[in-house]
């Protein structure tokens, strides 16, 4: 399979949902919003892209399956999946705030093979697959080179649904306000972890994701000579709800943070 051709094909059906999303949201105020669950919306956007891309991207790879946000099709494939959320960000989408992004991810078997986030305020598409440099626009990039926790920007997430750890949660806040350059949360899990593919920021970190929210930033970052992991250290990130991503120089500094105050 020539993966870089498959993400070329995938970046230009990523592309044109993005552009549906994007016309979408010149008439915000007929955007059709349901509750999921609280605090946790979904629109017709997020709908109709997620059958466009479902459409699309069956049609390059016939028997590949889908891990997809919204469930447009539930069809796993024998050897690859596509992994998609169609628009994260939502809430920032129906409040007209950016940024929201369409993250679409490759899998072969339990392998990452191709990665894209579109993050569409900006018009940026972050991409990757197995073996290849990482790219925004067609131009390499590479995680930032920042030494310490001290001297970084962290981004992170608030959880919205799951407030089980919030006391250790807030102390991770108060922590990296006090020993780093800042902490920022931009709504947008995908876009967070494309951002430090491309050195914006040197660390994220969130609890309660989804595979949907991180798989495609995952690749990015590790091709953009990232690290990734759990909050215990270990490799159950796409499925395990809790990530911990960063620059290589600063990564086990920072895991050990994270680790030392939510893992008790």
């Amino acid at each position: 399979m020539n993966l870089e051709k498959l993400c070329a094909d995938a970046r230009t059906i990523v592309a044109e949902t993005a552009g549906y999303i994007t016309s979408e949201l010149r008439k915000r105020e007929g955007i059709d919003i349901e509750v999921k669950g609280k605090h946790n919306y979904v629109t017709h956007v997020d709908k109709t892209a997620e059958k466009m891309l479902v459409t699309g991207l069956s049609a390059l790879l016939p028997d590949s399956g889908f891990i997809a946000e919204e469930g447009t099709s539930t069809h796993r494939g024998e050897r690859y999946n596509w992994v998609i959320d169609p628009l994260d960000g939502t809430t920032n989408y129906i409040h007209g705030l950016p940024p929201f992004a369409i993250s679409v991810a490759l899998m072969d078997h339990e392998e990452l093979v191709i990665g894209i986030v579109h993050e569409m305020a900006l018009n940026e598409c972050f991409y990757a697959w197995k073996g290849s440099k990482a790219f925004l626009n067609g131009k390499e990039i590479h995680v930032s080179k920042t030494g310490s926790v001290n001297d970084s920007l962290i981004a992170t997430g608030f959880p919205y649904t799951d407030f089980s750890y919030m006391t250790s949660f807030m102390e991770t806040v108060r922590f990296f306000m006090e020993n780093s350059h800042g902490l920022r949360r931009l709504g947008s899990a995908a876009t967070d972890i494309a951002y430090v593919a491309c050195g914006r920021f040197d660390g994220f970190y969130e609890y309660g994701l989804n595979p949907w929210d991180v798989a495609a930033g995952v690749l990015i970052v590790k091709q953009a000579g990232g690290r990734v992991a759990d909050f215990k250290g270990e490799k159950n990130y796409l499925f395990g709800g809790e990530i911990v991503i960063s620059n290589d120089l600063i990564f086990d500094e920072f895991l050990e943070d994270i680790k030392t105050i939510m893992i008790r």
